[in-house]
């Protein structure tokens, strides 16, 4: 990016879908060379996607492809415990958390949602709004 860091952001679903559909196509291998071309992969919302053995099975060839040859950065909702409901058996869980633990910073950040908190404001401003103007609305 600004340090000329080739630097790839997905979403963990849309690009689970792209590993899929490349496997299907026979492509796999290309899609795996092309992601390895950057220094560092972004994986957003993993913890959110429920993925099939088949989608499973992508993600963690992704995640071996990457072990030691290039950084990987994940945000998840889910603590380790929680991973088995993305690898979806305790081996396969066991052996992606420690492709992604070997050699990592871990920051977890333990602090309320910034969506949840924008919602909520969001929320309070509908419910005064409408009070505001009905007030307006009448003479003095």
């Amino acid at each position: 990016m600004r340090a000329g860091r080739r630097v790839q952001f997905a979403k963990s679903g849309l690009l689970v879908q792209e590993l899929l559909a490349a496997k299907r196509d026979l492509k796999l291998s290309r899609v795996l060379k092309r992601l390895a071309g950057y220094e560092v992969l972004i994986l957003d919302d993993l913890g959110y996607v429920q993925q099939s053995r088949e989608e499973m099975e992508v993600l963690f060839v992704l995640l071996a492809e990457r072990y030691e040859r290039g950084s990987v950065l994940l945000t998840n909702n889910l603590p380790f415990s929680g991973w088995e409901s993305i690898f979806k058996d305790t081996m396969t869980t066991a052996a992606a958390i420690d492709r992604l633990v070997h050699h990592s910073v871990i920051v977890e950040l333990n602090i309320p949602s910034y969506r949840a908190e924008q919602a909520r404001k969001a929320k309070r401003a509908e419910r005064v709004e409408p009070a505001d103007s009905a007030r307006a609305d009448k003479p003095k």
